[in-house]
């Protein structure tokens, strides 16, 4: 049995943080293996293992997950991973090796989601396909998550979360009307694609409740983000209306922007209701501007953006960041403080939600991270363990498949573990 950095049993599960669940998750009893990197496809399983699926990470043996080394890392442990990781059991498995092949054979016959992101045909050709799967579990969901998706012209190209973000016109609307288009410092489309694939699987199991039979699950990363953009597609199929740059501000209505405060702090307001937007010109001393024609519905306020924002940021910039708020507040209009992640670990409204929360981890102690999605009143999900280290369940798992100790060691003999 191998062992961790701390000296404890891999094979062990470490102890639940302070506030993992105490009861059974929604999806306890579904099985998951999480075949996908980098980075839709495994937080589309970390969701699923969020609300207690068993969710097991294989990873190539001599090549971990490159979560592990994206980011910063802490005494050599990446921190990315602890989060991409959680709820997950960790085995080391060579797909394209034959005993690699056959034991994965072995864990789809008893799963009932598998989630991968090869490119198209990967899976075809070791022998792994949906043909293949399906011979030995008619009933498994097989989530296939691609830049592009399983055909058409771009298929076989490498994809990432990126090019998704500029192919969708994400790219194109975002940035200063002056300036370059400009590209999210995150992973915007992945995360996407993520919610779209859980949400996929959940559809696809409903199915299957219904029919007895699984499914393939084809989702593109380029296509979920175009949802989330709007009704762009049907202004330009409809008016020949192509959205523009406009930094912060917005074509639909009026005051909504960032302010900076006498005390050089930034505030967001947004006015999309109506009601919200008189309330904000009362607070700011400019009550006559509400009885403009123009300015009773969004998108003519929007014509006269200068004027609103010019009352708007002279009022915020002669009053404390606390100033505003408490305004705003009184008020009963829409500001939210701008934060950096400092501000956000100590957010009182976060707080009260156990937005961060904390997780026990045998690596590193002690660690804050995103708690789970949403909250269920009587099934709720929770964190049990942060992301484990590269193989550190593999034996216990190909155990639990009947797998004898020499049989295991012949596999870590041939390369496939």
């Amino acid at each position: 049995m191998s062992t961790t950095a701390t000296g404890k049993p891999a094979g062990a599960h470490p102890p639940a943080g302070p506030h993992a669940p105490t009861g059974a998750g929604p999806l306890t009893g579904l099985k998951v293996i999480d075949l996908a990197t980098l980075f839709a496809g495994p937080l589309a399983a970390t969701m699923l293992g969020d609300f207690g699926a068993d969710v097991i990470k294989v990873e190539h043996p001599r090549r971990p997950d490159p979560s592990r080394g994206h980011g910063p890392a802490k005494d050599g442990v990446g921190l990315w991973w602890k989060l991409l990781g959680r709820n997950k059991r960790t085995l080391t498995l060579d797909l394209s090796a034959p005993g690699g092949r056959d034991v994965l054979l072995q864990l789809a016959a008893g799963t009932d989601v598998i989630v991968e992101n090869f490119r198209p045909g990967t899976l075809e050709r070791w022998g792994l396909g949906p043909e293949e799967l399906h011979a030995v579990n008619p009933r498994l969901v097989l989530a296939r998550v691609t830049g592009f998706g399983q055909f058409g012209p771009y298929a076989h190209r490498p994809g990432f979360g990126t090019l998704a973000e500029a192919m969708s016109g994400f790219a194109a609307i975002t940035g200063e009307p002056d300036g370059p288009p400009t590209l999210p410092p995150f992973g915007l489309a992945d995360s996407i694609a993520a919610l779209a694939t859980a949400y996929a699987v959940m559809a696809a199991l409903a199915g299957r409740e219904r029919t007895g039979e699984g499914q393939v699950v084809d989702l593109a990363i380029i296509e979920p983000i175009l949802t989330v953009l709007g009704p762009q597609p049907l202004w330009y199929d409809q008016l020949g209306y192509v959205q523009p740059r406009t930094g912060n501000r917005s074509r639909n209505n009026a005051p909504r922007n960032t302010y900076r405060t006498a005390d050089g702090h930034w505030v967001a307001v947004s006015t999309s209701a109506q009601s919200v937007a008189e309330r904000v010109m009362r607070l700011v001393g400019r009550p006559d501007l509400i009885e403009e024609p123009w300015f009773g519905a969004g998108t003519t306020r929007a014509e006269h953006t200068e004027a609103l924002d010019g009352a708007v940021g002279h009022w915020i910039s002669r009053h404390s960041r606390e100033e505003v708020l408490d305004g705003f507040e009184k008020a009963e209009a829409a500001v939210a403080p701008i934060h950096d992640v400092r501000e956000v670990m100590e957010d009182p409204q976060y707080r009260a939600l156990d937005t961060i929360t904390e997780v026990d981890d045998p690596e590193l102690g002690p660690l804050r991270m995103q708690n789970v999605l949403f909250r269920l009143s009587r099934t709720p999900g929770g964190i049990r363990w942060a992301g484990r280290p590269h193989g550190a369940d593999t034996e216990e798992i190909l155990a639990g498949l009947g797998l004898s100790e020499t049989r295991i060691t012949a596999l870590r003999d041939q390369g496939a573990l």
